[in-house]
């Protein structure tokens, strides 16, 4: 585990904030722009992973494991969040034979 802590360290911590903020406005700009629900699921993976690499690099630099306790119920979060939005791509497809979110505008009264 000590090892793990100093190569963290050995990168500066900028880089991380520099790289989550990458990811995290890519999975913005995915939710934002796009129209598929699959890749709108994509996007917002992408953005709970950006959010779970800054809270383990603040809880390395720390020396604090509260940041990666966190990242643990975000994952679960995830996971449960993958489960039900395949659920529902999979019965808008049955419905509408499309996953545009456009098309779902045709589900209304």
């Amino acid at each position: 585990m000590e090892n793990i802590t100093h190569t963290i360290q050995a990168v500066p911590l900028n880089h991380y904030i520099l790289l989550s903020t990458i990811i995290f406005a890519i999975g913005v700009t995915g939710v934002l722009i796009r129209r598929n629900a699959i890749v709108i699921f994509m996007s917002v993976e992408l953005m709970l992973n950006a959010v779970n690499l800054l809270l383990t690099a603040f809880s390395a630099y720390k020396g604090d494991a509260s940041g990666q306790v966190f990242v643990f119920f975000i994952m679960a979060l995830a996971a449960a969040e993958v489960a039900v939005g395949l659920a529902i791509i999979v019965m808008i497809y049955r419905n509408t034979h499309s996953t545009d979110i456009n098309v779902l505008n045709r589900l209304k009264w």
